[in-house]
């Protein structure tokens, strides 16, 4: 879902009879709609059920999908974009059910593959758009994330049982109104600088006004008489606290180097650094990255199991900034460049394999979903950091190539030295983060525990 649109922004101002501005609020509204309700249905999840949240963030998923399956106005298909969006919460709500109903043996293992998915399921949307792009319409993108979103809901009605830990207590709405706000100050100017300018009234307004509303939500979340929508006072113990900013920076790391690579190999010939790849082709180079990212998410719980999720956190970041740091010295051949690109993937499946162990091993079981969704939200900063980061730099070194102009191979150089930097200041935050014991609770099949006792 949040890469599902990428490749065909270019295409969306003709397809959709709008302005290229416009057209890039279809990959702007999943950002915003993904940050807010992960954190929303987390705390939900772990008051009413995770697997009740898991079905509508799907069923959010399958409804935006169709939407855009059968219309061409923007509007509409913009409030598609903001519908799949809410997917994005799948990724804490499942792995805080893998906390509360598999065997301790089996949990390290299931949550790294499933912490995994937020890179290879990327990986996977960059060569089906161009799949699809190249060879049907372009509604069989929405269309076919309708069937799959259905198809999802079946199977979890059918295999996933409701978790039985529950929190009890009422939603904080004032609190997700607050965070909402907060977020929508940050991430938009984040999102929107590079084309409205870093320097405008507006973006730095936007960001004055984050900063005045997320010190107010915090003051309110301290002393808010309900369940907090998020637990600040767990979120601030030092393993919680590090690993989230930890989150960003592998955000950043990561997501430099796949969002790069792709344009780099459809870049021409001519630029010094292109392969001239179609969007298809360069879609299918990438996909050893998909593939180790779940390939070597297992390896992450092994090493975490034997040495502690801090170890995997440290080694995988170690290899991300190896990957991200030799990157501008490969330019060719093709196979060079897919192999550094896979070898970052590597360092990212460790990392973010370790991520869900060290948050849940921090906090409470009912509030596994609440954290592991702040986590989630940390990611996204992360990534749509790297996007301003990319944008920025892109559009300030240029070339012109074919009567076209085309980021520098300099630029690029810079970008990656920035991400690996991003990796080593994770690995410090990483060796830095204290690894507490996880909690020992043993909670009976189908029975809900709630505040206020089993139910």
């Amino acid at each position: 879902m949040q890469t599902l649109a990428v490749p065909l922004l270019p295409e969306f101002p003709r397809l959709l009879d709008t302005t290229a501005s416009n057209a890039a609020w279809l990959i702007t509204i999943t950002l915003l709609t993904g940050a807010v309700f992960a954190p929303v249905l987390g705390r939900l999840g772990d008051m009413y059920g995770k697997r009740r949240m898991l079905l509508v963030a799907l069923g959010a998923m399958a409804v935006g999908s169709a939407l855009g399956a059968v219309s061409s106005e923007f509007l509409v298909v913009l409030v598609a974009r903001g519908l799949q969006g809410i997917g994005i919460a799948v990724i804490p709500l499942g792995i805080s059910i893998m906390r509360d109903e598999l065997p301790a043996d089996r949990v390290g293992s299931g949550i790294a593959v499933m912490s995994s998915t937020l890179g290879a399921g990327g990986a996977v949307g960059l060569p089906l758009t161009g799949l699809v792009a190249e060879y049907a319409d372009w509604h069989w993108l929405f269309a076919g994330s309708a069937l799959f979103a259905v198809f999802q809901i079946l199977l979890v009605r059918s295999f996933v049982p409701e978790s039985p830990v529950r929190s009890g207590g009422s939603f904080d709405t004032v609190g997700a109104v607050g965070l909402s706000a907060a977020l929508l100050c940050l991430l938009l100017p984040v999102s929107r600088g590079t084309m409205w300018g870093w320097d405008s009234p507006l973006v730095l307004g936007l960001f004055a006004a984050s900063v005045v509303l997320f010190l107010a939500w915090g003051f309110y979340e301290l002393r808010v008489p309900a369940t907090p929508l998020v637990n600040l006072r767990i979120s601030a113990r030092p393993a919680v606290l590090l690993t989230n900013l930890a989150s960003i920076l592998i955000g950043v790391a990561m997501f430099a180097s796949f969002m790069v690579s792709a344009q780099m190999l459809q870049a021409p010939t001519g630029t010094g650094y292109g392969f001239g790849l179609s969007l298809m082709l360069s879609g299918v180079a990438l996909l050893p990255v998909g593939g180790a990212m779940v390939a070597f998410s297992p390896l992450s719980a092994r090493i975490s199991r034997r040495w502690g999720p801090g170890v995997t956190l440290v080694l995988g970041v170690s290899i991300l900034a190896v990957g991200n740091l030799a990157r501008p010295l490969v330019h060719s051949p093709l196979a060079g460049v897919i192999v550094v690109v896979t070898v970052t993937a590597i360092g990212a499946a460790l990392a973010y394999g370790a991520v869900p162990a060290l948050i849940m091993r921090a906090v409470p079981l009912s509030e596994t979903a609440a954290a592991n969704s702040l986590n989630a939200l940390c990611r996204s900063i992360g990534t749509s950091t790297c996007s301003a980061l990319v944008a920025t730099v892109s559009a300030g070194m240029l070339v012109r190539v074919g009567g076209q102009t085309y980021p520098s191979l300099d630029s690029y150089t810079v970008i990656f030295l920035i991400a690996g930097g991003a990796a080593v200041l994770a690995g410090l935050i990483g060796a830095l983060t204290p690894s507490p014991k996880p909690e020992t609770v043993t909670v009976p099949a189908r029975v809900a525990v709630t505040a206020g006792g089993p139910r």
